[in-house]
C-alpha cells in the first residue's frame, strides 16, 4: 500500500503526478555557502538595478532566515525543454526572439498552482506546516536544488540536470518535517565552457559567476532605462530574455524525453513574432497580446524599447517608418530607442529629423540619442 512507502517516496510520486519532472529533498541547512556567495555578488554590484535582491538579502541567505521553523526543503523542477532549437532564429532579422520560458503562460502561476496542490496533499498526509515558493520569493532555489540532488549549478550559474539539461523551472516547499535527504548533485560540467563562449555580451567574468549588468536577460527584462550603448548591437533580435547560454549546454540532449510529458505549453504566436507587428502595439494592444504571459510584467514601454533595438539590428529599411512613428511616443525610453533605431536604419532620414527633434525634446537621455550621429560612438 502507498502508505507503507517512506514519506519521501510518496512525496516524489505525488510530485510526478502533478507534472514535476524532478523532485528532491535537502536539509534546510544543506547549502551553507549560498549566503556568502550572495553577499559577495551583491557587494560587487553585479545585480545591477535589482534592488530587491539587496533589500531581502537577509532572508535569502538561508531557508531558516526566512522561516525559522523550517527543517527540510523539497525542491521541485518542471521541464520546459523546447521542441525546436532556440537559436534557429538568430539570423532572421524581421522576427523577434522571445526566451523559451516566456513563450507560454506565466510559469510563476503554473508552478505555484502545482506547488500548492502538492502542499495541500502533504499537509493532509503528514500533518505538517509548510510554505511554498517560486522565484518571486527570497529563496535561493538553485543552490537548494543542487543540495537536493536535482542537478548542479553550471558554469552559466543556472541549474543543469543530467535528465533535463538546462531546462527546469524551479520551486520549493519548506516544511517542518525532518525528511530523509537525497544525495546532492555533482558538478559534471568538466572542461566544457560552451555556455561561456556563447554569451553575446560576455556576461560571465569567470565560470559560475554572472554579471547581471551585462546579461541580455537582465537588460531586456529587469533594466528599466535605455539599453546601454555597448550592448545594443549584441542584443540582435532578442526582445525578451536570452537562451544562448542555456541552449548550447551539451546536457540538453537528454532533455528530449521530458517533452512528451511537458506541462508547459508554448504559444505558437510567440515563437517567431514579427517586429513590425510588435512596433505597432499601444498599451491596450500589449496587454491583450501578452495577457497571462510573464512578458506582461515588464510593461509595454520597456518591451517596445527592446523591439526597437531589434528593429535597428535587423538592417531592414522597411522598418524605418514604423520606428519613426514612435519618435512622438509618450514614453521617453521609447522615444530614445526610436531615435537610435532610426539612425541605424535610415541615417539620412535621422539627419533630417534631428534639428526639429532636438528643439522640442526635453528628456536629456533622449536628447543624447539625437546629439551624436549614427556610427559615432552611439552603436
Amino acid at each position: 500500500m502507498a502508505q507503507d512507502k517512506p514519506l519521501g517516496q510518496r512525496i516524489k510520486a505525488k510530485a510526478a503526478e502533478l507534472g514535476f519532472a524532478a523532485c528532491g529533498i535537502a536539509h534546510a541547512d544543506a547549502a551553507p555557502l549560498a549566503g556568502e556567495r550572495l553577499r559577495q555578488w551583491l557587494a560587487e554590484g553585479r545585480h545591477g538595478d535589482m534592488i530587491w535582491m539587496e533589500e531581502r538579502a537577509h532572508h535569502r541567505v538561508s531557508p531558516a532566515a526566512l522561516w525559522p521553523e523550517v527543517r527540510s526543503v523539497i525542491s521541485l523542477g518542471m521541464s520546459y525543454a523546447p521542441a525546436d532549437d532556440p537559436l534557429r532564429l538568430a539570423d532572421e532579422g524581421g522576427v523577434g526572439r522571445i526566451s523559451v520560458y516566456a513563450q507560454g503562460s506565466d510559469y510563476h502561476d503554473l508552478i505555484k498552482r502545482q506547488l500548492k496542490a502538492l502542499g495541500r496533499w502533504l499537509a493532509q498526509d503528514a500533518g505538517c506546516e509548510l510554505k511554498v515558493f517560486v522565484d518571486t520569493a527570497p529563496v535561493m532555489e538553485k543552490p537548494l536544488a543542487e543540495a537536493a540532488g536535482l542537478g548542479w549549478q553550471g558554469k552559466h550559474s543556472n541549474l543543469v540536470s543530467r535528465e533535463h539539461g538546462s531546462w527546469l523551472f524551479l520551486g520549493a516547499i519548506y516544511t517542518t518535517l525532518d525528511l530523509q535527504p537525497d544525495l546532492p548533485g555533482r558538478d559534471s560540467c568538466g572542461s566544457c565552457d560552451a555556455c561561456q563562449r556563447a554569451c553575446p555580451t560576455e556576461a560571465f567574468p569567470a565560470p559560475y559567476r554572472l554579471d547581471a549588468r551585462r546579461c541580455i536577460s537582465y537588460l531586456t527584462i529587469e533594466h528599466a532605462g535605455p539599453i546601454p550603448v555597448p550592448f545594443r548591437r549584441a542584443i540582435g533580435n532578442r526582445i525578451y530574455g536570452c537562451d544562448d547560454c542555456l541552449a548550447v549546454c551539451p546536457w540538453n540532449k537528454f532533455a528530449a524525453a521530458a517533452r512528451a510529458q511537458l506541462a508547459f505549453h508554448p504559444r505558437a504566436e510567440l515563437a517567431a513574432p514579427m517586429l513590425a507587428d510588435l512596433l505597432a502595439l499601444d498599451d491596450a494592444g500589449f496587454r491583450q497580446v501578452f495577457a497571462g504571459s510573464p512578458i506582461k510584467r515588464i510593461g509595454r514601454d520597456r518591451f517596445v524599447r527592446n523591439v526597437l533595438v531589434a528593429a535597428a539590428n535587423s538592417g531592414d529599411p522597411a522598418l524605418a517608418e514604423p520606428v519613426r512613428a514612435l519618435l512622438d511616443d509618450p514614453a521617453a525610453v521609447v522615444r530614445g530607442a526610436a531615435a537610435w533605431a532610426l539612425g541605424r536604419l535610415d541615417p539620412p532620414l535621422w539627419e533630417r529629423d534631428r534639428s526639429a527633434r532636438l528643439s522640442v525634446e526635453a528628456d536629456e537621455q533622449v536628447r543624447a540619442e539625437w546629439a551624436t550621429p549614427p556610427g559615432c560612438g552611439r552603436g
